[in-house]
């Protein structure tokens, strides 16, 4: 009798998996919905101390976050940032969260940015990524990565991202 159980199973997650297979139109359709876009502009930052903790090794921070974008993105983001400055000089790091609510490219909602940075004697590395399934309005089903330039004292980002429509 159990050799019967096994084959029903198998027949049935066998039958489970096409019912999962998307219609090849209903995926070349999603993937041309996904098409890679880029938006850039400027943005201001204002940063907020909310406390400190100095010890030997490094010293970790927290701060506030707010930011008034400009360009392909169209308006405010808050947050929070948690930092580590190193004895070292150069030597560092950060994690932020940031909600944007604005409009990207005509299109209204919002979306969480998820930051990651580090920085080595001065070599810096940067991980900006929309933090999965938080777009709302017309941004639902956004993905995307930013890059921040500063130069000069004035913040600029790129932003490459895809709105999935068929979410």
């Amino acid at each position: 009798m159990s050799w019967i159980a096994g084959v029903c199973l198998l027949a049935g997650l066998s039958l489970w998996g096409q019912a999962q297979e998307p219609a090849p139109a209903a995926s070349a359709a999603r993937k041309e919905a996904a098409m890679t876009v880029h938006a850039s502009g400027t943005f201001e930052v204002k940063m907020e101390p909310q406390s400190e903790d100095k010890a030997e090794g490094a010293s970790l921070g927290r701060m506030g976050l707010s930011k008034q974008f400009h360009g392909g993105l169209d308006g405010a983001s808050t947050g929070e940032m948690l930092t580590a400055m190193s004895a070292v000089k150069g030597s560092a790091g950060y994690v932020a969260m940031e909600r944007f609510s604005g409009t990207l490219d005509g299109r209204s909602g919002s979306f969480v940015l998820q930051h990651s940075g580090t920085m080595t004697r001065g070599e810096q590395q940067l991980s900006v990524t929309v933090v999965p399934d938080t777009g709302t309005g017309q941004l639902a089903g956004l993905a995307g990565t930013m890059t921040i330039q500063i130069a000069g004292g004035k913040h600029s980002y790129e932003f490459a991202y895809s709105i999935d429509a068929g979410r």
